[in-house]
């Protein structure tokens, strides 16, 4: 695995196209617009708030734009082998701390983790831990409050 290359499933190629789509076509031009009103509405630009938050707000859409072509550019589409008996980039993992309820993550690339839904980074501490493993496999985790064991219950 490469650092240069961003890992992502189709799905989450898609989003990061559509979000890029959006903020081109459809932000660049709100942005241009909250820019036009404020210079007409202020007297002193220095002053005006709305054109310093509009003026902000175009520099994180223009450089949200530039990180997503930057990693769509590098993009790297995972295709998981469903059939594989060990943790790669792509599987969904369902593992088990203790006596705890079993949780389950789907190792993602970076650009598309969101630990709420489930998916998490291979570069995370949980995920880089995972990759390789096998079912029955046991795993260690340094966490702030110290290591986490978890077994590995189930690849899909």
């Amino acid at each position: 695995m490469s650092k240069n290359e961003v890992y992502i499933t189709a799905e989450g190629l898609k989003k990061l196209e559509e979000e890029l789509d959006h903020l081109r076509v459809v932000r660049r031009q709100e942005v241009a617009l909250r820019l036009r009103e404020a210079i007409q509405g202020g007297d002193e630009l220095i002053d005006n708030a709305e054109y310093e938050a509009a003026k902000n707000e175009q520099a994180f859409v223009e450089g949200r734009i530039i990180e997503l072509e930057r990693m769509l550019a590098k993009a790297q589409i995972i295709e998981h082998n469903k059939k594989s008996d060990i943790v790669e980039i792509g599987a969904t993992v369902t593992i088990k701390e203790g006596n705890k309820k079993a949780e389950t993550f789907t190792i993602v690339g970076a650009a598309e983790a969101d630990p709420k839904d489930g998916l998490i980074s291979n570069e995370s501490p949980l995920g880089s831990a995972l990759l390789s493993k096998q079912v029955g496999d046991a795993v260690e985790v340094e966490a702030p409050d110290g290591v986490i064991r978890f077994k590995v219950v189930k690849i899909k």
